[in-house]
C-alpha cells in the first residue's frame, strides 16, 4: 500500500496518521513500523517521525485474519462453549502466525474448529495471552470480541490466576520468593530493563529441590513477553533447556525449555462463573523429573 501525504497531514506523527487511516490500533502500528513494514521515501523511520509534503509512504500489511489458512490439527480441547475455548497446548506449536511461519500454529487449528473474533491485530484473532512456543500448558481463546476485552481486563486486574511448573538450573535456597524487575526489549531477546521496560513481577516458591536443579511452582502476577525465564535467568536460575537464556548446551537434558503452564482460573465473562482448567505435566517434563528422582533418591523436598 502506497500512501502520499498531502497538506493536511503534514505534521502528523506517523503511528498516529496510519493509525486513523488503517484502522487499527497505535500499538499494532508501531508495531508494523518497529518490524520494517513501513517505509518513508523508502527509508524505516521512527513512529514519531513528523509527516513533510508529499512524503511517499509504504506500508506492507501481513495477512488478514481472512487470509490464514485453517488447518485440521488436532487440539487438546479442556472446555468451549460459544464464548470462549480453554485448550492444553502442545510444546513446539506456536500461538499465532508471524512473518516467518504462517502455518501449524494454535490460530490456525482454531480457525478450522470455530469462529474468532478479528480485534485490532488480525493474525491474533482472539487471542487473550500467550505462551511461547516451546512452553506447554493452559490457554484461554475468546470466541467474541466483548468476551476478549472482559478478558484482557482480568488479566489487567490481576483477577487472573496462572500458575507455571519450571524446573530450573541450582538449588534455591528460599522456600519462596517475588522477583520484581521490570522487563524490556534488547534486540531480538527480553532483557532486565531494555527499550520499553514494564513492570513485571513473578512469584515462586519450591516444590522440590535436587542436588543442582530444583523445581518451582510460579505464579505470573504480570504478563510480559518470556516474563518467567527472564526473571528466572536474572536471580541465576534460569528455566533448563532455555538456549536462549540460559547456559550453552542447556537442551542436553530436553529439547526445550522446561515450563508448563499447569493451571488457569478466571471468571466467564458471560455466566460469571469461577472456572479452573489443569493441564498435566507433558511426557517430556515427567521423565526428566522422575529421571532426576531416581538418580538422587527422590530429591530433597521443600
Amino acid at each position: 500500500m502506497e500512501l502520499n501525504i498531502c497538506h493536511n497531514e503534514v505534521g502528523k506523527r506517523l503511528d498516529v496518521y496510519l493509525a486513523t487511516y488503517l484502522r487499527r490500533s497505535r500499538s499494532d502500528v508501531q508495531r508494523l513500523i518497529k518490524n520494517g513494514q513501513v517505509l518513508v521515501n523508502d527509508l524505516s523511520v521512527n513512529a514519531s517521525y513528523n509527516l513533510k509534503l508529499w512524503d511517499k509512504v509504504v506500508v506492507c500489511l501481513e495477512k488478514d485474519k481472512e487470509d490464514i489458512e485453517p488447518e485440521k490439527i488436532w487440539l487438546d480441547i479442556l472446555y468451549e462453549d460459544e464464548y470462549l475455548i480453554v485448550v492444553n497446548k502442545e510444546a513446539g506449536m506456536l500461538v499465532h502466525p508471524v512473518r516467518t511461519k504462517t502455518s501449524h500454529t494454535l490460530v490456525n487449528a482454531l480457525l478450522d474448529h470455530c469462529e474468532l473474533p478479528l480485534k485490532d491485530e488480525k493474525e491474533r484473532p482472539g487471542i487473550v495471552h500467550r505462551l511461547d512456543k516451546d512452553t506447554s500448558g493452559v490457554i484461554v481463546v475468546a470466541k467474541k470480541d466483548f468476551v476478549h476485552s472482559a478478558l484482557v481486563s482480568q488479566i489487567k486486574k490481576r483477577e487472573v490466576t496462572r500458575i507455571y511448573i519450571a524446573l530450573v538450573d541450582g538449588k534455591i535456597k528460599e522456600d519462596c520468593g517475588k522477583i520484581e524487575a521490570p522487563i524490556g526489549r534488547f534486540g531480538s531477546k527480553m532483557k532486565i530493563g531494555g527499550r520499553g521496560r514494564r513492570d513485571a513481577v513473578t512469584c515462586f516458591k519450591v516444590i522440590q529441590r535436587f542436588s543442582d536443579f530444583t523445581l518451582l511452582e510460579i505464579r505470573l502476577l504480570t504478563g510480559r513477553t518470556h516474563q518467567i525465564r527472564v526473571h528466572l535467568a536474572f536471580i541465576g536460575h534460569p528455566v533448563v533447556g532455555d538456549e536462549k537464556y540460559g547456559r550453552k548446551g542447556a537442551d542436553i537434558l530436553i529439547k526445550r525449555q522446561a515450563l508448563h503452564a499447569k493451571r488457569l482460573c478466571f471468571k466467564h465473562p458471560v455466566l460469571h462463573t469461577w472456572l479452573e482448567f489443569e493441564a498435566p505435566l507433558p511426557k517430556d517434563m515427567t521423565s526428566l523429573i522422575e529421571n532426576l528422582k531416581k538418580e538422587e533418591g527422590d530429591g530433597i523436598y521443600s
